[in-house]
């Protein structure tokens, strides 16, 4: 560019013998930075998603970039373990083997460039099967990695200076991994890789770094960056933003055939939401909309190690094949990197067994406490301390709406479902030996179970932490290339900048009163997800002038009253509920703090995630509201 700029301001009188050259060089400039559009596709939300998806989306999506999400907070501490067994593993093999393995002479003849976090703690090993799987093909194929996440070696420092600290106990650690940001994806791709391969990053960062890439967005372009990881948001969860998942499920067609998302952004960061021509699933305002509030905290800053995001003011049309979206704002991003760790917590064990007859809700219940006492009485003979955690609900009973349960005698059929923590895995080992002995010696109708008798296995709790971004030595290497990247510059804030107060309670004007009572679902769409063992709640009203009612009924009060069974015991829930608003979409945010029990690996419930908290409240009642229909026509 500076040979460009030297070019512009040479002076002359007449025709200057470079004028053909300034004008291959502008246009070589313009064509490479101001594309009209990208199209960049997601065929994976998790590791283990369908790989019928990367097919569908070379082969019709028309993509300039495809990405993989293979990484959740405890797939990092699986792939530890793998790694640990064996040196050569440690990230996601089916990436090689069979999403993009046997795509690699398509994606090289359609030229479709690919980012993946199927690194995983091991993101060199990764890429030399991928290498080794183009050679076998006979591709020439430019690998470029980004490695830096993993602060296992350095943890003892690492920790030192994280914020909260938590006092985890670094041999107790049993991964360690920072968030990276889009901008090595982008330098990767920059230097020609035509498949970038990284360890732990923002999801997001996959389809900012191809745009950020292609249009040459700074780092200070905050407004483009929230958009394109807007962008990345939407579509890194694969289907769901395309029908799966929606709450009107019912209305989605060929679940056997749903469309993997696109997302085709412009340089000024408009995005369309689209999908493969023919395909089944549904794009609408509501499955977007619902897709934008999954798994976020407050929608006015939502942190990403690029740039913190506004999606507050996110506004959403329905245009041809797709939803077009626009309104992300973006400001200065802060100076650390969200990491989190895992770590050894003893060992759990889940024992789930099916029961049948009359009252099976409280046979089942009965049964357990049963098994519960009889393991600690061979505990209490054997010198063993008691268990850290039980958990017993059954299934079908509506155990897990706690007292909004329908009541009654319950079904005729359920399934026990009992799980427990203890510090040694032989305590465990005996626990599992009663769970058969249920089957003769208590309540009639034990009909099977599920797997057999339960394994223990290893409890790793997670946490989250910041670690200043200078603690991580983030490095991008290609096939005869490599260099260190920083993303700290002068525009780095302290987190603390964005730690704004939640909104648990709106300023509406007086709405009008009635006679009538509504089920949320009458009113919204919901949809919640999980951060460690925090849930959020999205709930987006179905209508605009359904906004108002929606945040004058649903206050931080009201739904921490609702879901008070799912917090620790002998507190305040409405100290672990946080509300935010989120009027672009008509919609409002929850976030329910230490809600899912442990979280992940460490929960010992049936719904770790809290995928079931939105399906819940959608049976929350509305009470004293007018007759609303007429108000939306």
């Amino acid at each position: 560019m500076a040979y460009l700029g030297r070019l512009m301001l040479r002076p002359s009188r007449r025709k200057s013998k470079w004028l053909p050259t300034l004008t291959r060089l502008q246009r070589n400039f313009a064509s490479e930075h101001e594309q009209k559009t990208v199209r960049v596709g997601c065929a994976s939300g998790f590791w283990g998603d369908t790989p019928t998806a990367a097919p569908q989306l070379i082969h019709h999506g028309k993509l300039d970039f495809l990405m993989f999400d293979y990484l959740s907070e405890i797939t990092m501490s699986l792939l530890t373990a793998a790694r640990a067994k064996k040196p050569d593993l440690g990230y996601a093999p089916d990436f090689v083997l069979f999403a993009l393995g046997p795509y690699l002479n398509e994606i090289k003849r359609k030229g479709i460039r690919v980012v993946s976090n199927a690194g995983g703690i091991n993101p060199e090993a990764c890429a030399a099967a991928l290498r080794q799987a183009s050679k076998k093909a006979g591709v020439e194929l430019k690998v470029g990695v980004v490695s830096g996440d993993d602060l296992m070696v350095q943890r003892e420092a690492a920790l030192e200076g994280a914020t909260p600290t938590h006092n985890i106990h670094p041999a107790s650690v049993h991964s360690l991994n920072a968030y990276l940001g889009a901008g090595p994806i982008a330098r990767a791709l920059d230097q020609g890789a035509d498949v970038v391969v990284t360890g732990r990053c923002a999801d997001s960062s996959m389809a900012l770094g191809p745009l950020m890439h292609t249009f040459g967005w700074h780092g200070t372009d905050y407004d483009q960056l929230a958009a394109g990881s807007l962008a990345g948001h939407l579509i890194e969860c694969g289907a769901q933003v395309t029908g799966g998942i929606f709450t009107d499920w019912h209305i989605v067609p060929d679940w056997h055939n749903i469309g993997f998302p696109i997302a085709e952004v412009d340089s000024s960061g408009r995005i369309v939401i689209t999908k493969p021509a023919g395909t089944g699933g549904l794009i609408s305002t509501g499955t977007v909309s619902e897709q934008l509030l999954y798994e976020i905290g407050d929608p006015r800053a939502y942190i990403l190690p690029d740039v913190v995001c506004d999606f507050s003011r996110v506004q959403m049309q329905e245009v041809k094949d797709g939803v077009m979206v626009t309104g992300a704002k973006g400001s200065s991003p802060t100076d650390s990197y969200k990491v989190t760790a895992t770590y050894m917590a003893g060992f759990k064990a889940t024992a789930v067994c099916c029961v049948g007859g009359r009252r099976s809700g409280e046979k089942g219940r009965r049964t357990a406490e049963a098994i519960l006492a009889r393991s600690r009485t061979i505990f209490k003979t054997l010198g063993l301390p008691d268990f850290q955690r039980t958990h017993v609900q059954v299934l079908g009973a509506e155990d897990t709406y706690g007292p909004h349960a329908s009541g009654g005698e319950g079904p005729r059929e359920g399934v026990v479902w009992m799980s427990v923590q203890h510090l040694e895995k032989r305590a465990l080992d005996l626990f599992a030996r009663e769970i058969a002995a249920a089957g003769t010696g208590m309540a009639p109708g034990l009909t099977a179970i599920v797997g057999g008798r339960p394994k223990p296995s290893p409890l790793l709790k997670m946490q989250s932490l910041l670690v200043g971004k200078d603690t991580c030595q983030v490095t991008i290497t290609t096939d005869e290339y490599s260099e260190s990247f920083t993303s700290m510059t002068p525009d780095c804030v302290p987190a603390s900048t964005y730690n704004f107060a939640d909104q648990p309670t709106s300023k509406v004007h007086e709405l009008p009163s009635g006679p009538n009572s509504y089920r949320l679902e009458e009113l919204a769409l919901t949809r919640s997800g999980d951060k460690g063992n925090s849930c959020n709640i999205g709930v987006v009203a179905r209508h605009p002038a359904l906004y108002p009612y929606l945040c004058q009924t649903l206050t931080s009060s009201a739904i921490a009253q609702y879901f008070a069974h799912v917090f620790p015991p002998g507190v305040d829930p409405l100290q672990y509920v946080k509300r935010y608003e989120v009027p672009g979409i008509h919609g409002l945010n929850f976030v329910l703090e230490e809600s899912l029990g442990g979280g992940g690996v460490a929960s010992l419930r049936s719904d770790p995630q809290g995928k079931a908290f939105a399906q819940m409240l959608l049976d929350f009642n509305l009470t004293n509201l007018p007759e609303l229909n007429s108000i939306c026509s």
